[in-house]
């Protein structure tokens, strides 16, 4: 956010006209601080005075019409100026959207006057003055990524780039854009004594150091929400008018749409947003994008837009069962209160599968990876790289990887990549001498000490298995339906995915007790006003964009199902 440093490129937002300071820092007009000031009010505040601090729950939106704001960020003692607002200038980044706890210290450097605007109505301000709003929510979306990309988080995650747990709560805080910055011990030189300050020994890193204050030791993703406040301002007790359990690209589309006509939306998420489609390192087969976009940057601005509509999320929070008896739904979630609903769309997706090698748990993540993202090209840059599987997400991953490492070889159990795989993405496969395609082959052993080191591929055309020296294992093999929370609730088809509209039978009605006068809806399930969208349901296209339309084309339903 340091308006002396040169502006990094950024992805994940579209181009716009003119500097991108002006952007991030945008000075309003005379006729846009008085809409503004008509949604709150003028107030005089003391030089010294702090406004907002770091991991306040409560965050009101200033307006500076006289004086000076000073930003700080808060290390110990110490603190570090990361921007000044000015006249006309305002306040606030992303967790003005999610209601999220502040990440910096604002206060008065001078005797000034702002115009202060609570949280709720400068969310309706975005939702409803066009001109306005697109201020605000760039403004707000580039200075939460000006801090991802500066490390300028209220979190300090310290351990190896090696370790699997590691990468997991990177790529937990990553994808659920929560800037922090990061000590690598592995480059550290006394490993010993920042273990020391940190009151911590080797075997309980890694390491992660809330707002300064609390020391989680090897933490899972809950722990880690929980200390950062992610689920703080979300009401658990509230009923809903529908709640989305899954936030990949169907649950985002329904809670974009939903919340965008009026509805109550909750949403659901025991991981990150974005789902399998997060991992992705290049969609290019997704409308409106010629030149393609990583299923993170889609998956961020989806997220951002079902926030600007109203939609809440919340985060590491899973669905432990649907209770699908009584004229209401309740969904019980783990560690939580149970949620009340008037209708449910299921996004729950699917998750990869997995060979059948006895040591893969031991690599998982030390290895072993599910996802090609920025984070793991990293660690295999210059190192050769095997991909397992022959569909589209196994395709983007050779490419992308192909880029950094020394060598790319994709194993497949068919004949070829005809079968799965797009024809631009076999065409790019075939082009690029970085990359090998094994087939007729499958994974038969993962060994190594602490680390991935070997890997044994069978050739099952000849029995025989070849040993590689590879580090770096990627499976995309095809996927198993998320579902086994829903115990016997709604009609499943003999894999495990949910039947919906013409593909339910008169036993699956009558199994679950179909009462109403009409069939199911096209995306309903056996139980009146439960919708499944996206990879979870059967007959479902694998397709980023056909995972879109279903939830959008869901709340139609939820709609006629409301009003019955």
């Amino acid at each position: 956010m340091k308006r002396a440093q040169p502006a990094p490129t950024i992805p994940s937002i579209p181009p716009t006209h003119g500097s991108r300071v002006e952007h991030i820092f945008p000075t309003l007009t005379p006729a846009q601080v008085s809409r503004v000031a008509a949604q709150g009010r003028h107030r005089l505040v003391e030089r010294g005075e702090i406004l907002v601090d770091v991991g306040a729950q409560r965050q009101p939106f200033f307006v500076v019409t006289a004086g000076y704001l000073e930003v700080v960020q808060r290390s110990g003692s110490r603190e570090e100026l990361l921007a000044v607002y000015r006249p006309g200038e305002f306040t606030g980044e992303a967790s003005m959207l999610s209601g999220r706890r502040g990440l910096v210290r604002i206060r008065a450097k001078a005797p000034s006057e702002v115009i202060e605007v609570e949280r709720e109505r400068v969310l309706a301000l975005i939702q409803t003055d066009s001109d306005l709003g697109d201020v605000l929510l760039r403004a707000f979306l580039l200075r939460r990524v000006e801090l991802i990309v500066q490390g300028l988080g209220d979190v300090v995650v310290a351990g190896s780039n090696h370790c699997a747990s590691t990468l997991r709560i990177k790529e937990f805080l990553t994808r659920n854009g929560h800037p922090y910055a990061f000590v690598d011990l592995d480059k550290e030189e006394d490993v010993q004594g920042l273990l020391d300050g940190f009151q911590v020994t080797l075997a309980e890193v890694p390491v992660v150091v809330c707002r300064g204050e609390t020391v989680l030791k090897n933490p899972n993703n809950k722990e880690v929400a929980d200390c950062l406040g992610f689920n703080d301002a979300v009401d658990q007790t509230k009923a809903r008018d529908m709640v989305v359990i899954g936030a990949g690209p169907s649950g985002l589309a329904a809670a974009l749409c939903g919340a965008s006509e009026g509805l109550d939306v909750l949403v659901l998420e025991m991981s990150s947003p974005g789902g399998q489609a997060s991992a992705s390192s290049k969609i290019e087969n997704y409308l409106g994008f010629p030149t393609g976009i990583s299923g993170q940057d889609l998956a961020a601005r989806a997220y951002s837009q079902a926030q600007k509509f109203g939609a809440e999320v919340l985060v590491a929070k899973g669905a432990n069962r649907l209770r699908c008896g009584g004229t209401r739904y309740v969904v019980d979630v783990e560690d939580g209160p149970s949620i009340p609903a008037r209708t449910i769309v299921i996004a729950t997706g699917a998750r990869y599968r997995k060979p059948s090698v006895a040591s893969l748990p031991r690599f998982e993540g030390q290895g072993v990876y599910y996802g090609a993202t920025f984070i793991e090209s990293q660690v295999c840059r210059g190192e050769e790289v095997i991909v397992v599987g022959g569909g589209n997400a196994a395709g983007q991953a050779a490419v992308f990887l192909a880029e950094s490492a020394r060598r790319v070889t994709v194993v497949v159990r068919s004949s070829g990549l005809g079968e799965n795989m797009s024809r631009y993405l076999i065409r790019r496969i075939e082009q690029n001498p970085a990359i090998e395609v094994k087939t007729r082959a499958e994974i038969e052993s993962l060994e190594g000490d602490f680390h991935l080191e070997r890997v044994g591929v069978r050739d099952n055309r000849t029995g025989v298995i070849e040993s590689r020296d590879v580090r770096h294992v990627f499976l995309m093999m095809g996927a198993v339906p998320s579902t086994a929370w829903l115990e016997g609730c709604i009609a499943l088809d003999p894999h495990g995915f949910i039947r919906t509209g013409p593909e339910l039978t008169a036993d699956d009605l009558t199994a679950s007790d179909w009462t109403l006068g009409r069939a199911p809806h096209l995306l309903e399930t056996s139980r009146p006003g439960i919708f499944a969208v996206g990879d979870v349901r059967a007959g479902n296209v694998k397709r980023v964009a056909s995972a879109v339309g279903e939830g959008s084309i869901a709340i139609a339903f939820v709609h006629r199902v409301l009003q019955e």
